[in-house]
């Protein structure tokens, strides 16, 4: 599930939303209030349950033969996601819709989102996302269950792989 050409998209499980407000998320580090989208190229960091914590890691321009090896492994791809087990019946169950956005009322925020500052209506109605483990490996990530994130995550981290970590503060301490 990623956005054709014009679009971004916006994950939720919440399949009754006709108008995208901004707003200022109880978790956000800044104070401005926006509607956030993502493109085809950080879709996958949303397949996954709203509260699910994540962390990922993908082979980038910087990225050294040794850490592909060490945190990718043997015939790894180009991206890992991982989840804790407590997780796993949920990535099995959820119910995630997708919105499709007009790209053009967003702009880039950092590296990984885009955002908009006035109301947004989706294009059409929510598409229901699907299987999220069958979406990961159609897209050739692995999907990684582990007891807890925190190791894989301090390894990712100190790596070369570039990554995103979405909800950690719900993970296992």
């Amino acid at each position: 599930m990623r956005p054709e050409p014009g679009q971004v998209l916006h994950f939720s499980e919440d399949p009754t939303i006709t108008r995208f407000r901004p707003h200022v998320a109880a978790t956000a580090q800044q104070p401005e209030a926006y509607v956030w989208a993502v493109d085809a190229a950080r879709a996958p960091d949303y397949w996954f349950p709203r509260q699910c914590p994540r962390a990922m890691a993908w082979v980038g321009p910087g990225t050294s033969g040794e850490d592909r090896a060490r945190i990718l492994g043997p015939g790894g791809g180009e991206r890992v996601h991982a989840i804790e087990y407590g997780w796993l019946a949920a990535m099995s169950t959820v119910r995630l819709y997708a919105y499709r956005l007009p790209a053009a009322q967003f702009r880039p925020f950092e590296r990984h989102a885009h955002v908009a500052v006035e109301p947004v209506e989706p294009l059409g109605p929510p598409e229901p996302v699907g299987d999220l483990l069958a979406l990961h490996a159609a897209a050739g990530i692995q999907l990684r269950v582990l007891p807890r994130l925190g190791d894989f995550w301090d390894a990712v981290v100190a790596s070369t792989l570039e990554f995103s970590g979405i909800r950690l503060r719900n993970a296992r301490a």
